[in-house]
């Protein structure tokens, strides 16, 4: 070979090399995203599912390089073989976790969790120091180390754009997860042929014919991915699934029995079409009957549109700006036809405008004062939701209502997540309402559920009700009966939730565990 093509030959191996190294840290770091987000899809507590993940997932790579000096021949054999490994690995830790998610308690889970993390972290490890001894014949040890680091990096800073952006809210955490494995495979199979020479004939079959089965394997998961996750998510929920669908902030889930249409974010159920009336009849109308103006009202969250379907029975309102993170749920409680019926059209109506944004981000930016403002927001299973509320959110939605305006949530349940509902209450009372007020009612599908309700700059009484509007569920008794608390369900101390510290995802979450309620 002429020195020219011996040169063209040394750069084209580098760069086949350093673009492996690329696409490998790209691999490794979504593995670890999607691990991690699938993890707080299930258990809730993002941060600690995140940090969890980071913590072992760095510490396995480290336990990966040490051993990567047990190995002294056939370098580059042995990170071919590494990437097929790590795609098979890392493209079935999503199935492996959905499997698992619907057999184990909260303990196996977090198991299988885990040592998916390690042995992820233990293959990544492996492969930076493999790769620079495979290239100590083309650069010296500080270009290598330059050259390796760096793209992996890169590849890395790509894993986390992408992610969040493009693959999560297009492809989910499962089609993702197989995809990644195919790309990790065929990774190794691109090395595998362009260094045929370097490799001996039997070891190179062996290689292929894993990197072929393993290959065959994903992409017919990826292909029936569509029967497969229909087939989890009909074993999962009761009734069978007639909407799936995953967007950039939640998993979105409709089952419908024979009479019964249950909305779930995140595998947390919403409402039952059956009993969902208790919760949004307490919700709107008790704190309506108390307050002086009923014109212009705000609802955070609630944009499937059942609250809203409630607020319009009052004949005094005028406007009604529903604030929903997701704009998938707008379009389902706009077009989805049993949502359609459930919700009676309500978000169609023209007094009614929908505004995708955050909540809080809505409070802060938008200056118009409400008479009503009613928080119909998810339970705070992470601690971008717990923050909805918190001390500064209710300072918020207090700067946001007319002087003798009405604000009122929902705040979980006092029976199986006590502290938690105690902790909103006293959250309110810092963050400015002087006299917040508790009630609850029983939902068969939640259990016993409760609220809180209050006034800005003045109290509230819990009694004499005028509920006069058509409902299923409420009257003047109901309604005040709502506001007395057996004594088990009341609490010595506790305290307040803030974004800096939040405790109340702690309370809840120790609440549901208790219960046996989340895994």
């Amino acid at each position: 070979m002429t020195e020219h093509g011996q040169k063209r030959t040394i750069r084209t191996d580098k760069t086949v090399l350093i673009s492996s190294i690329f696409v490998a840290g790209l691999c490794s770091i979504i593995y670890e995203l999607l691990i991690s987000t699938t993890s707080s899809y299930f258990m809730g507590d993002s941060v600690r599912q995140f940090s969890l993940t980071i913590g072992f997932y760095m510490a396995a790579m480290g336990i990966g390089s040490y051993l990567s000096r047990l190995f002294r021949k056939q370098l580059l054999q042995k990170f071919i073989g590494v990437e097929i490994l790590l795609g098979l690995i890392g493209g079935a830790s999503v199935p492996i976790l959905y499997f698992v998610y619907a057999y184990v308690d909260y303990g196996g889970f977090m198991f299988y969790m885990l040592s998916l993390v390690v042995i992820i972290g233990i293959l990544t490890g492996l492969e930076i120091p493999l790769l620079m001894r495979v290239m100590e014949e083309y650069d010296p040890l500080d270009i290598n180390l330059s050259n390796v680091l760096s793209m992996d990096y890169l590849g890395a800073l790509l894993a986390t754009l992408i992610f969040p952006f493009f693959l999560l809210p297009l492809f989910g955490t499962f089609q993702t997860s197989v995809f990644f494995g195919l790309v990790n495979i065929t990774l190794g199979v691109l090395n595998l042929w362009y260094f045929s020479d370097h490799l001996s004939i039997t070891k190179k079959r062996v290689l292929l014919v894993a990197a072929s089965l393993v290959a065959v394997v994903f992409a017919g998961m990826l292909f029936t991915s569509s029967t497969l996750l229909s087939y989890w998510n009909n074993s999962l929920y009761q009734n069978p699934v007639v909407h799936s669908q995953q967007t950039a902030y939640q998993n979105i889930i409709l089952t419908k029995g024979k009479k019964n249409l249950r909305l779930f974010l995140n595998g947390v159920i919403q409402f039952s079409s059956i009993d969902e009336y208790r919760y949004h009849e307490s919700l709107v109308h008790l704190p309506l009957s108390k307050a002086r103006y009923c014109k212009n009202i705000l609802v955070l969250g609630g944009g499937e549109g059942l609250l809203v379907r409630e607020i319009l029975k009052h004949k005094s309102v005028e406007t009604v700006t529903v604030v929903d993170l997701d704009t998938a749920i707008f379009k389902l409680a706009t077009e989805h036809p049993q949502l359609l019926a459930l919700n009676e059209q309500g978000m169609k109506d023209p007094r009614v405008k929908m505004v995708t944004q955050d909540a809080f981000v809505f409070l802060q930016e938008n200056e118009q004062l409400f008479d009503v403002i009613l928080a119909d927001l998810p339970d705070p299973t992470t601690e971008s939701i717990a923050r909805l509320y918190s001390r500064e959110f209710f300072r918020l939605t207090k700067l946001r209502l007319i002087p003798d305006g009405i604000f009122a949530t929902q705040s979980t349940s006092p029976y199986h997540t006590n502290r938690a509902f105690w902790c909103i209450g006293e959250s309110m009372r810092v963050g400015g309402y002087t006299q917040p007020l508790p009630f609850h009612t029983y939902v068969p599908s939640f259990g016993d559920w409760g609220f809180w309700v209050a006034a800005n700059n003045r109290e509230l009484s819990p009694t004499n009700f005028n509920i006069d509007v058509p409902v299923k569920y409420l009257d003047n008794r109901i309604a005040e009966n709502s506001f007395i608390f057996e004594k088990d369900l009341l609490v010595d101390s506790i305290r307040y939730n803030t974004i800096d510290r939040p405790i109340l995802l702690e309370y809840y979450m120790e609440g549901w565990r208790k219960w046996g309620q989340l895994k």
